[in-house]
């Protein structure tokens, strides 16, 4: 009888995948301290065939050197950045990953912190529950701001860019994207999307909302610089990777109401905790890194990182491949 493939998932995924992926191989899932621990890993993955990975589980040179018998890494996330891809395509192992399921869910996910900085929701929030709401507010007391009317500037319209385009269009607002490659006239009619260069959308925008891939090239593009260029009345929303942002220079932009507020999904360095200066103000809203955490969008991606897997140890074409 043929050896079945050995396989290790860094953390447990759904039962129903747990189930699939035992009928037909030898599974070994981590249990202890998240992310895995390198030297474990390390340890691990030295008889391993396949790996299933997430965001956090840094897959470097060491990991793939010690992975010998390594035939397909399938990650579930729609980023790879956490993984050496130059040294894993050398060794001819396969990549998998998560896209466009993700995209209606991280769409949501940042109108919904667009509306919320906006209207002060989350602030108001915390005002009600730590006692602070004392009388009825006057005309000029704890006053947000309007979403219609206002220029929207996507940086990074792909997927989910256009998805959030599309979705904050009906509020009555005007759409400018600064992007690699300019849309088609077609793409572009459906929002009504304007194409500019990244200093007139930092300059011109009333809300920024950040879609572009994590990379060396946009490694704390959004800088000092940069967000000098935006209207004291402006708001950036970031669901797209912490390290596109220079955060010391955000937080310094915040303090000094340099810009009117800002959202964010993803840090520099995750999880965040409560001394950290983001949790100190009153004009940020913080979530913790949730974009993809709907029920349907993680069941699905968990099927596709199993097939992905599946597809990669088969030495057949991965469904989302690297």
């Amino acid at each position: 009888m043929k050896n079945k493939f050995k396989i290790l998932l860094t953390r447990k995924l759904h039962d129903f995948v747990l189930r699939e992926l035992e009928k037909k191989y030898d599974v070994t899932v981590h249990s202890g301290k998240i992310p895995m621990p390198k030297k474990i890993l390390m340890k691990k993955i030295q008889d391993k065939d396949g790996l299933i990975c997430f965001p956090y589980d840094m897959i470097d040179s060491d990991i793939i050197k010690s992975g010998k018998k390594l035939k397909c890494i399938s990650t579930y996330s729609v980023g790879f950045d956490h993984i050496d891809v130059k040294l894993a395509k050398k060794r001819r192992i396969k990549i998998g990953y998560t896209p466009e399921v993700l995209t209606d869910a991280t769409a949501d996910l940042t109108v919904t912190l667009i509306l919320d900085v906006l209207r002060r929701v989350s602030e108001g929030d915390r005002m009600i529950r730590e006692g602070r709401w004392k009388e009825i507010f006057g005309a000029y007391d704890y006053v947000g701001t309007d979403v219609k009317g206002k220029t929207i500037g996507i940086l990074g319209m792909g997927r989910i860019g256009m998805a959030v385009a599309k979705r904050l269009y009906p509020f009555g607002v005007k759409i400018i994207y600064h992007n690699r490659n300019r849309l088609s006239k077609t793409r572009e009619k459906s929002p009504h999307a304007k194409l500019v260069t990244i200093n007139t959308l930092f300059k011109s925008s009333d809300i920024i909302s950040i879609h572009i891939p994590y990379s060396k090239e946009t490694h704390e593009i959004v800088d000092e610089k940069l967000l000098g260029k935006m209207k004291k009345s402006a708001f950036l929303v970031n669901t797209s990777r912490g390290k596109i942002i220079n955060e010391s220079n955000l937080i310094k932009a915040l303090k000094q109401r340099k810009i009117s507020g800002a959202a964010l999904d993803v840090f520099r360095n995750e999880p965040i905790g409560k001394k950290h200066m983001f949790t100190k103000m009153e004009n940020v809203v913080l979530v913790p890194h949730i974009g993809s955490s709907s029920k349907e969008t993680r069941e699905k991606m968990a099927e596709i990182t199993m097939m992905n897997l599946k597809l990669g140890l088969d030495r057949k074409k991965l469904l989302y491949s690297v």
